[in-house]
Formats: structure tokens, sequence, C-alpha cells
């Protein structure tokens, strides 16, 4: 049995988005979870690793797109380079489509693929100078409302049921104490109407060791939505609606090439004048188009007590909690000349000072979502209320343990990092030796 003990709410907040921590004060129990099982007789798919990197350097390729042609069967590359890849046998006959921003697309059969140890190099895509100049916008903030502007005609017009892969990762300065992972159904709604996209839940699976937690148990609250709504092309009321949009200085910083597209990065930081702690970072523009294809941003911690405020609505009193790293990153996919949500990751670093302490806690959560195949389906399709995960969700409550290495069947996943995959065996190895001394 395991003890109920008080808890100790601590919502991190994404403006009016449902990014949230909870911390608990928990006493040590063991864990006897076990995950779901799958047994698959006889595997329907192939499935492909391996490691993206650049072509000159060897430099690992973080985030690359890899897409099965002719199909929306995709994932991406971990923060490692690494990738994982399940094929259905009956699209092997196809070709793998791999790209990245500033590179090259390379496009290779995938039966040239080995089923392990692929090194796909990409080429640096080089920009002439020439390029830039040719019909330039003058105005970075002109080109961004445009661009939000054509949000309607460019991105998905159509619902779309999404199969995504979610993952979440809470680490006491580099040790791995929380892990969560699930596939999720998304239903998307068209882009060009205000209702809200809705999640369902097909399987999940965690696991949480207290030992490492310091006395402090911290849960991430809102699961899959947190990444959702860093769709900003889908929500953007959440970071540019048209009055934060004079908040912000957008200036022109380089252009890069990906897919034959010349894409403008566009820097944005808030006016000095302003003190609210808002955002930072780039927006990626297909400059012909007026599209954006991705996004990398943080907050602007501009001050340690209001970016507490934003993120902090119940503490204990002997206890200090301030974030000093809330960053996001969103990138978009094209299928026949419209754009949809494709991948988004949410990164926090926070500190907890307790009053009695000598030293302080570093932790850090990481939270990123990745659509792996997707269809369009009729707006009767929604799910009903009771299917949906609820945006206060805590997914490590709602999952099981980690045991079966084959958990995940036909479904693609993003491919672990090193670290992930030994707190992975090692849960492993714990959930063994837990069921021998039970039976």
């Amino acid at each position: 049995m395991q003890l109920r003990t008080p808890s100790i709410f601590l919502p991190l907040q994404f403006k009016a988005t449902f990014l949230y921590i909870i911390v608990a004060l928990v006493m040590l129990v063991p864990q006897s979870s076990l995950a779901f099982q799958q047994n698959n007789t006889e595997l329907d798919y192939n499935e492909y690793s391996g490691e993206v990197k650049e072509a000159s350097g060897n430099k690992a390729l973080v985030f690359a797109t890899l897409t099965v042609e002719g199909t929306n069967i995709s994932t991406i590359s971990n923060t490692e380079g690494n990738f994982l890849l399940k094929v259905p046998k009956e699209h092997v006959s196809k070709n793998l489509v791999v790209s990245f921003l500033g590179y090259r697309t390379k496009i290779l059969p995938i039966s040239s693929l080995e089923r392990q140890g692929n090194e796909i190099s990409l080429e640096v895509s080089v920009t002439q100078l020439s390029e830039i100049n040719i019909n330039a916008p003058k105005n970075a903030m002109a080109l961004v409302k445009e661009t939000l502007k054509n949000r309607d005609e460019n991105y998905f017009q159509d619902p779309s049921l999404m199969t995504a892969f979610y993952r979440e990762t809470i680490k006491r300065r580099r040790r791995n104490v929380s892990l969560a992972e699930a596939v999720v159904n998304v239903y998307k709604t068209p882009y060009n109407i205000v209702r809200e996209d809705a999640v369902e839940l097909y399987k999940a699976r965690k696991s949480t060791d207290y030992s490492k937690l310091d006395t402090v148990a911290l849960k991430l609250q809102g699961g899959p939505y947190n990444t959702l709504y860093v769709d900003m092309m889908k929500y953007p009321e959440y970071i540019f609606s048209e009055e934060s949009l004079t908040n912000y200085k957008f200036t022109f910083d380089r252009s890069v090439r990906t897919n034959d597209r010349l894409i403008y990065v566009i820097r944005f930081n808030q006016h000095e004048g302003i003190l609210e702690p808002l955002y930072q970072g780039e927006l990626y523009i297909d400059v012909e188009n007026k599209i954006l294809t991705g996004a990398v941003f943080s907050l602007n911690i501009t001050d340690r007590d209001q970016a507490a405020q934003l993120f902090v609505r119940r503490k204990p009193a002997k206890v200090d909690v301030w974030p000093t790293e809330v960053s996001y990153r969103v990138d978009y996919r094209e299928k026949n000349g419209k754009w949809h949500y494709g991948y988004s990751s949410v990164f926090m670093e926070f500190k907890v000072d307790w009053a009695d302490k000598w030293f302080n806690s570093q932790y850090s959560m990481t939270a990123e979502m990745a659509i792996t195949d997707w269809e369009t389906v009729s707006k009767d399709e929604r799910p009903k209320y009771r299917q949906r995960i609820r945006k206060s969700i805590i997914l490590s409550d709602e999952a099981s343990g980690f045991s079966d290495p084959d958990f995940w069947g036909e479904y693609n996943i993003i491919e672990p990092e090193k670290s992930i995959e030994s707190a992975i065996r090692k849960i492993q190895r714990q959930l063994r030796r837990s069921e021998r001394n039970s039976d």
C-alpha cells in the first residue's frame, strides 16, 4: 500500500497555457507497478536506427526530420543526432527523406538502409548573398505580421487525427529522476478556426526514483498540452497577439536554405523599456510564401522575482523557487503545399532553495512531442469529452512502469538519449528483481 501524503502545488505557467509543476513532500516507498505487456509474434514493420550528422564536420544534427516519401510517417533525431524509425513493410520499397534547416535535403532508398548503425550525412546549403537582396522585405515586423495574417491560407484547413509520441523527463542536476512517455492521438483542428485541439491518451509508461528527489517529488501537470500550445501558428495569442506585437523589436539576422526554400531568420526581443518578462528568440520564415517553418525562443528573465510570480502559485513558506531558464521550440512540416505542426519541446530549469539548508537544488524538466503519422478526418471524429485527457493531467500518475522493451510495438518514437536509455535499463533490472522477490 502506498501512503498518501500532503502535496504543495507550484504551477509553472506558459502564459495562459498549462505548463505546471507540482512539488510534493513524499515518503519513500518501493514502487511495484508493471508496464503494459505487448507480444508481437510477427512484426509487420521494419525498424531502422542510426545517426544524422553534418557531412563536413561529423557534427550531430539535432531534431532532423526523417519522413517516408509519399506518406505521413515520420520521426526526428534526438539531442544526440540518433534516430529510430519503424516502417510498415508495405512501404519499405519507398524512399526516406531527411531534412534539416540550412542543409541540403537527402533522399535515399529505404532498401539501402541497414537495420542498425546507419550514418546519414547532410551537406550545408550555401546561400548566396545576392539571393538575400532580391525582393528582400525591408521591415521585419511587417514580415512577421504578414506571416501571421496568411496562416489560414498556408496551414492545414481540414481537421486531422495525428499520432504523436510524447516524452517528459525531470532531472536533478544531470541525473534522471522521473521519466514518462506516451503515444497520444491528437485531434488537430484547422488553423483557420478558433476551436482548440483535443488529445486522447493511447498508452503510456513511467518511472520515478524518489530517492534522488531530496524529499521533494516533482510532477509536470498538463502533459502533452504543454507542448501542443507551443504551436504559435495555432495559438498566436499566447505570444504574438495583435496587442503584444508592439512589445517586441524584430530584426533580420541571416538567411539559410532548406528544401530549396529561402528561409529568413528573424530575431525578436522585448523593447528595453518593458519590465515584464516576455520572450526572445528566432523565427524561421519562408520569405517567398510568408510561412513560419519553425521557431526557437525563451522567456526573457529580466527579474527573478517577477519571473517566479509568473510560475509559482503556491509553495511552502520555507521554500523559494525561481526559474533560471525557460525555452521553447516548434517545427512545422509541409505536405501538398500545406503546413502543419510537427514537433515542439519545452525546457525548464529552476532552483529550489530551502531556508534551513546550506545549498539549493537545481532541477530541469523537458517535455517534447513529435507527430509520427496523421490522416485527414471529418469533424465528427473529434473525441468525446470523456475520451480526452484533462488539461490538468499528470502523466506520471496515469502510466505504468518500464519493463517491456517492445512496449511501443509499431509506433514511432523519439530515440532516447544515452542517459535515458541507461535509466530505463536500470529501472528494468529493478523491476525484474522486484518480480522475482514477490514470487
